[in-house]
């Protein structure tokens, strides 16, 4: 049996891992263009619209959402979704928000998980076709029994040396997608960071106008 699977991988041949590696490599790249993109679309600038949302909200509900409508990120849709609902109190507003924060965070770490599992798999991947290569190699040195020594060492050392290639590629595509993949976590990270200061504006508003709307029961109004 364990012949059988030898002779079929030497039939086979390292080729079809660099194949695959170079296909993980593309598509590696296209999330992480893509992904880019999608975080520049979505920025907020949160250190300004702190102070304008909280004058903004003093001014009137529609005030704030007009401020907010603008942007595409996390840290204003969340806030946002909450502005429409302030009439239902600060607990419910609370909960609003942190069901469209949950939506809008899968949508924020799509395509993240491929990305950190090139960068665990494509080493292991590239360590098949050096295992494969290697296996060949020791087939042509059987092969090569009668031939002069020279040759046959200078025959196996560059079958050697071409199923190392597969390990360097596996790491070459590897290392970039794991230090990619940190740095999108580490911004998806800090537009939660951004939305929970927003978010925390207006929940802190809607609890100061609370007593307000718990003796009139009716829906907010804008000033």
């Amino acid at each position: 049996m364990i012949e059988q699977i030898s002779n079929l991988l030497d039939q086979i041949g390292a080729g079809w891992v660099m194949v695959v590696l170079a296909a993980m490599s593309v598509l590696s790249l296209t999330v992480v263009v893509e992904r880019l993109l999608f975080l520049r679309a979505r920025r907020v600038p949160v250190e300004v619209l702190e102070g304008e949302l909280i004058a903004a909200l003093d001014r009137g509900v529609d005030q704030a959402i007009d401020l907010l409508k603008p942007y595409r990120g996390m840290a204003a849709r969340v806030p946002l979704a909450a502005l429409a609902h302030l009439h239902r109190g600060p607990a419910a507003i609370e909960e609003l928000m942190a069901a469209r924060e949950s939506a809008e965070h899968k949508s924020y770490e799509r395509f993240l998980g491929w990305l950190g599992s090139v960068g665990a798999n494509a080493p292991f991947v590239g360590l098949l076709g050096t295992v494969i290569g290697i296996m060949g190699a020791f087939a042509k040195l059987e092969l090569s029994a009668g031939v002069a020594t020279a040759s046959r060492n200078q025959l196996i050392m560059g079958s050697i040396s071409e199923s190392l290639v597969a390990t360097a590629l596996g790491l070459f595509v590897a290392i970039p997608a794991v230090v990619v993949y940190n740095l999108l976590r580490t911004k998806v990270k800090e537009a939660q960071a951004d939305t929970r200061i927003l978010a925390g504006v207006v929940l802190a508003w809607a609890k100061q106008v609370a007593p307000a709307t718990a003796v009139s029961n009716k829906p907010l109004q804008p000033a």
